[in-house]
């Protein structure tokens, strides 16, 4: 029994002055990580404010303001650490072991990194932009460090590691995107004329954008009609949408002006005399 009051006893007093002696230090390195904190918010949405006044993409914002925030907060986890009597060098040469493995282990996620890097700086797309790339195309919808994500058409996402992306041919088409409709009319048909009707069918469609002026071009002289390109400009979002009502447009207007759409003809001759 009294082995066990003396144990108690003993804890209590080495307690105490454990209490004493780090108690100060500790409270103060609490003190400090939370001015750390405190800091790093107020850094943070203040440079947030001042570069929403920059033409900057939102993932090169975030990212310098997390930077920021990195930055401040880290300088206060030294000062806590010094507080408390820790010695820097020993641990800041561990922490570089450590990071050395955890790179070799992570090869793949900070390639992703670096390529997400050389994307929001070299700004090959920018957000909204309509891309195809690695076999996937689709509007971009966001661009992080680690990877880009596309909307595509039906609705679905793709998301691309961005070390995929890097080095890769990128056939970029912006904003818009080019129909590519193609109609054919009769060879005694006056070319004009249909041109003259594409001309006004694109000109009433509120899809088709008026600049870029739409394309429209005898394309070619087929076996059966005379091919006529119509390429008018949509919006990326307008695509699918304005193609049906391209096609439904022209169909009515060469109805109503009686334009013919022949169909496909051939022409077969029995060359020789009756069979015996």
């Amino acid at each position: 029994m009294n082995d066990q009051v003396a144990s108690i006893t003993n804890l209590k007093s080495t307690f105490l002055d454990l209490a004493v002696r780090y108690g100060p230090r500790l409270l103060t390195a609490i003190l400090i990580l939370i001015a750390g904190v405190l800091a790093s918010r107020w850094l943070s949405r203040l440079l947030l404010r001042q570069l929403h006044r920059l033409e900057l993409e939102p993932p090169v914002r975030l990212l310098l303001v997390r930077t920021a925030w990195a930055i401040c907060f880290g300088l206060f986890f030294i000062m806590a650490l010094q507080n408390l009597g820790v010695e820097l060098l020993p641990l800041i040469a561990g922490l570089g072991v450590a990071g050395a493995g955890i790179a070799l282990a992570t090869q793949g996620v900070l390639s992703n990194v670096v390529a997400g890097l050389s994307i929001i700086f070299a700004k090959p797309f920018r957000v909204g932009e309509y891309i195809a790339i690695a076999g996937v195309e689709g509007t971009v919808a966001t661009i992080t460090l680690f990877s880009t994500t596309l909307t595509h058409v039906d609705r679905s996402r793709v998301v691309v590691p961005n070390r995929k992306i890097v080095g890769e041919i990128l056939h970029n088409y912006g904003r818009i995107r080019q129909l590519d409709v193609s109609v054919g009319v009769a060879y005694d048909t006056d070319v004009n004329l249909p041109l003259q009707v594409i001309a006004e069918v694109l000109q009433a469609n509120p899809r088709v954008l008026k600049d870029p002026a739409p394309f429209i071009q005898t394309a070619s002289l087929g076996d059966s009609a005379v091919a006529i390109a119509v390429k008018p400009w949509v919006a990326v979002a307008d695509l699918g949408a304005a193609t049906g009502e391209v096609n439904a447009a022209l169909l009515e207007a060469f109805r109503a002006r009686g334009i013919v759409i022949p169909y496909p003809q051939r022409e077969v001759r029995l060359v020789g005399g009756a069979a015996p």
